[in-house]
């Protein structure tokens, strides 16, 4: 049997037609593998690094269940950072980064998603979301801090987190650091589906306190252009900090040093728009 006709029996003939169902057969594969594995691809917890102690506060959950929590307080603090954290971390391994965070002149609260460290549940986006509303609550009812007086920080798929919450309330300011347009066009760079999670290019222009964007410019993970179109769409007052030999996971003594500056610089900012608001009130 000669190779042309080894080929028509195991390919058949070339159509046109059978392009476009071949086409349209392999893009719904693709569909439905995205539908059902992205909560698997977004969420990568990791074994606990800590274990439960005194420290850490437990947030119950709606359904019951209950997260972990971190709040370490600076007296002397005007702003309390609520920081969403990464992907592939929990407390444990965030905890001095957590700590030098105070030592800025903040309050920090973090907390791990359900399935992440010590918390309970399962990790998808849809419990994420209720995740970061029962922190921003306990900051409220429970520590008793200002809306006014809380700044929502989100670092990679944590900036979806922070972005929805900053829509959703009325709060000091966002940051939002080494984050992505849409989570799948991380990786198609353009919209392919009708559907995508972590809408955050189309949720951005809808908040309307201040927003600091930082992205590293040598970043692969996540590259530097989501980060510039999601500062490009987001509203006045606005800041960015993009920073030099910078990666996803890595970042230089002077891209450290220009990272913590910004953060100072954009806490005075809100500052001033706040005294703004109230005299022209």
């Amino acid at each position: 049997m000669d190779k042309k006709t080894l080929r028509k029996l195991l390919v058949g003939e070339f159509s046109l037609r059978r392009l476009i169902r071949s086409t349209i057969f392999i893009y719904v594969c693709i569909l439905v593998f995205a539908l059902v594995w992205s909560d698997h691809m977004i969420f990568q917890p990791q074994p606990a690094s800590y274990k439960d102690s005194q420290e850490i506060i437990k947030l119950k959950l709606s359904d019951g269940k209950s997260i972990s929590a971190l709040h370490l307080v600076n007296p002397e603090a005007e702003y309390t950072v609520l920081y969403n954290h990464a992907n592939a971390v929990d407390l444990g391994e965030i905890h001095e980064f957590l700590g030098y965070y105070c030592s800025q002149g903040f309050s920090v609260f973090s907390y791990d998603y359900s399935g992440y460290g010590t918390s309970e549940g399962r990790p998808t986006t849809s419990n994420a979301y209720g995740d970061a509303d029962a922190a921003l609550k306990y900051l409220i009812e429970h520590g008793k801090i200002s809306l006014k007086r809380i700044i929502i920080h989100g670092r990679s798929v944590g900036g979806g987190l922070a972005i929805y919450l900053a829509c959703k309330y009325d709060i000091a300011g966002v940051i939002v650091e080494s984050s992505f347009v849409t989570v799948f066009r991380v990786l198609t760079r353009v919209p392919l589906f009708p559907f995508d999670k972590f809408r955050n290019i189309v949720m951005i222009d809808k908040v309307n306190c201040p927003v600091l964007v930082i992205h590293g410019r040598n970043d692969k993970t996540i590259p530097f252009w989501h980060g510039e179109k999601l500062f490009q769409k987001a509203n006045e007052p606005k800041m960015n900090c993009w920073l030099d030999d910078t990666t996803h996971d890595y970042m230089s003594a002077n891209a450290e040093m220009k990272y913590w500056s910004a953060i100072s610089s954009f806490a005075k900012l809100i500052s001033l728009e706040q005294k703004d608001n109230f005299a022209s009130h």
